[in-house]
């Protein structure tokens, strides 16, 4: 994370990265299981040789200066490569040896898949849970290691039971394809089973990235879509099935069709979270368990189980490398989740033959026509007194191509494309905007908008605001950094001591309006997009009209921090990746390189502003144990600073002394809570700090 800033995409390249090493493993698996007896010896041999790489080697920084994307792929390769291609491999060789063990129901081994996915959401809940409170870092890779030498022990036990009841393959084959229907053409089939991986993998990341930037930004909220994803496959492939795929097919166009309206609008009200996670989720697990019940329903004879995991994980890698990979490049949206979505839907099976397959094409194209002239209808209807208001503008532009929609349910391509076609036109008949939008930028860390609303032009990320400037008051800074609140203070208090500021994290360039003749400004910002963005002009004026020289660094604040000359009277903690601060810049380390860069009498001033995290009790720990102290304050406006553009604020400060603070009003001394545990680089416990936010 210190190098990769903690984004949501740092969670979207690993998960690729581990559906390429499935990928390899489960293609492994497929060779190795040609050689026979000798497969069970040879593939303990590279177990053991893939042990010589544990425990896990941390703070790796590969190909430097290349893509984010590109670096955070090679270092995972070096780091885990080894050990989780050849565990990966194990599902499908377990199910290839029970095939050869002569059981009653080696012709079947679908349902160790099952049992494979249900222990990787068992181990998965229970990391945030259990693991990650009460282990650190290195104290996990050792855990690890030790897991991994067990693992190898009861392959071994697994594999002397298997050579000793050891069936000829050519049997098993031989009973496999005699109960099996034949199979038209094998290259189709093959294909259909990497569309139906390749969906729900884009799904996943597409629903967890549309969630985590534009609903709710939660912490930990990742790990249910994924556990939801092999809660699927447990589902799927159990041996006694509680839905087939046609039936989860019928429910799920009746699902995604009304969701296709809160995504279009990128509904995120607070008041909602709940109701719209919940239903974002809900779609997105009928659609997982639809295509994953579908591949179970197509699985082949027991002799090509390792085949056709081959191509399941080649679907997993074609969806997640084109959500986390290729669609940063192709969009400035999340469009690759409701494009997924429509692909789910698409793929249903058909429920009957179209007399006239060409409409399949020629209705989206109409219900498309619709959609985009909608707008202007309604708009020119507006003056009538039964059309006016929010919910009838919502109800012409898109209850109306809704209702087409759902008239097309029982024609899944019909269907799936007619979803798509409304949502890109959506996006260019302006339904889909909140004000008006003038830019919209996307890159590794995230999709970043410039609106603007009642005279506040604003740069928000999902659903939080990242700054915001008053056009009538174009020289105030407004939301959290107004001269009444906190930060506001600290620079007002200590005005003649500070020449020289340093500040983690831009934003729209708030801070720089602080700016004074004999002080400089050095900002640091790891993500260029907020830079491109903070220094134009024609977009925000705070850094460009700065009466101070303004310095922008582009990189991890806390590792440029550490790398820049000389000491600072102010640093400013303001970095954000959506509503959480990334947990490295927050550790017993960080503070104390923080400190080794303030100047003797110099402050820290920190916001810790968050939804669903208290922090307090964490600064405060961590300042303390590096000899600190800390005052904190929580500001709310007035009614006249709100009309101003004053938000809501929780900020602490941190010095050396009591004194360094001079006579700062409204803060008060801060203590954390006795039995506090700071966060460190080795350990980090978000699930304590959610459930203590709750209590507080």
């Amino acid at each position: 994370l210190p190098t990769f800033g903690g984004a949501p995409a740092v969670w979207l390249v690993s998960m690729v990265f581990f559906q390429f090493a499935l990928l390899a493993g489960y293609g492994y698996g497929h060779w190795v299981g040609r050689l026979g007896k000798r497969q069970i010896w040879v593939h303990l041999g590279l177990l053991a040789v893939a042990a010589l790489t544990l425990p896990f080697k941390p703070g790796l920084d590969l190909m430097q200066g290349a893509a984010p994307e590109l670096r955070l792929l090679a270092i995972l390769t070096f780091a885990v490569g080894p050990t989780f291609v050849l565990v990966s491999s194990g599902a499908p060789l377990m199910q290839r040896w029970f095939a050869y063990s002569g059981d009653a129901a080696a012709g079947r081994p679908y349902f160790l898949y099952s049992a494979s996915n249900l222990g990787s959401m068992v181990a998965l809940l229970s990391y945030p849970v259990l693991i990650e409170p009460q282990a650190t870092i290195r104290e996990q890779y050792t855990g690890w290691a030790a897991g991994f030498a067990l693992l190898w022990l009861v392959i071994l036990a697994v594999g002397v039971v298997v050579v000793k009841a050891w069936t000829p393959p050519a049997m098993v084959e031989a009973e496999a394809s005699a109960s099996e229907e034949p199979v038209p053409n094998v290259a189709l089939q093959r294909l259909r089973w990497v569309a139906l991986a390749a969906v729900p993998s884009a799904l996943l990341l597409g629903v967890t990235n549309y969630l985590t930037a534009n609903v709710a930004p939660v912490p930990l909220l990742w790990v249910v879509p994924l556990a939801l994803y092999l809660l699927t496959y447990t589902l799927g492939f159990a041996s006694k099935p509680w839905l087939k795929s046609k039936v989860l097919a019928r429910i799920l166009p009746l699902a995604a069709t009304p969701l296709l309206i809160p995504i279009i609008l990128e509904s995120g009200d607070p008041d909602l979270i709940l109701q719209l996670s919940a239903f974002h989720l809900g779609v997105f697990f009928i659609a997982a368990w639809m295509c994953h019940s579908a591949l179970s329903e197509s699985a082949p004879p027991a002799n090509r189980a390792t085949e056709f995991y081959f191509f399941l994980a080649l679907g997993g890698v074609i969806g997640g490398a084109t959500t986390a990979l290729l669609a940063p490049v192709l969009f400035k949206t999340y469009a690759e989740y409701p494009i997924a979505l429509a692909l789910a839907c698409a793929l249903r099976p058909k429920v009957a033959e179209t007399r006239y397959p060409w409409l399949d094409y020629v209705y989206p194209g109409i219900v498309g026509f619709t959609t985009f002239f909608l707008p202007s209808l309604a708009r020119s209807m507006s003056a009538l007194p039964l059309l006016d208001g929010k919910g009838t503008w919502i109800a012409m532009t898109l209850g109306v191509p809704a209702l087409f929609i759902f008239l097309a349910v029982d024609r899944p391509l019909r269907h799936g494309l007619a979803l798509m076609v409304v949502w890109v036109c959506s996006q260019f008949n302006g339904v889909a905007v909140g004000g008006t939008l003038l830019s919209a930028e996307r890159s590794f860390f995230g999709v970043h908008r410039v609106t603007q609303r009642d005279g506040q032009r604003s740069l928000v990320h999902g659903n939080t605001v990242h700054g915001r400037q008053n056009l009538a008051k174009p020289d105030l800074p407004v939301t959290y950094y107004h001269p009444t609140g906190p930060v506001g203070q600290v620079f007002a208090t200590k005005d003649a001591q500070v020449k020289r500021v340093a500040l983690i994290g831009l934003g729209v360039g708030s801070l720089a309006a602080y700016g004074k003749e004999g002080r400089t400004l050095t900002f640091f910002e790891i993500d260029p997009v907020v830079v491109k963005t903070a220094t134009n002009p024609k977009l925000f004026t705070f850094v460009s009209d700065s009466k101070s020289p303004v310095d922008i660094v582009v990189g991890d604040g806390r590792q440029k921090l550490r790398e820049s000359a000389g000491n600072y009277d102010l640093i400013v903690l303001d970095a954000f990746s959506s509503d959480a601060i990334p947990a490295h810049l927050l550790t017993r380390e960080a503070f104390r390189e923080y400190l080794s860069k303030l100047a003797p009498g110099g402050v820290i001033a920190i916001h810790i502003s968050n939804r669903y995290l208290k922090l307090d009790d964490i600064v405060g720990e961590g300042c303390r144990e590096e000899g600190m102290v800390t005052m904190l304050q929580f500001d709310v406006p007035s009614q006249e600073e709100e009309a101003d553009g004053k938000t809501t604020s929780q900020w602490m400060v941190a010095a050396r002394r009591k004194e360094d603070f001079m006579k700062m009003r409204y803060w008060e001394a801060f203590e954390p809570a006795p039995g506090t545990r700071a966060w460190t680089d080795d350990y980090s416990n978000l699930w304590n700090a959610f459930f203590s936010k709750l209590d507080d």
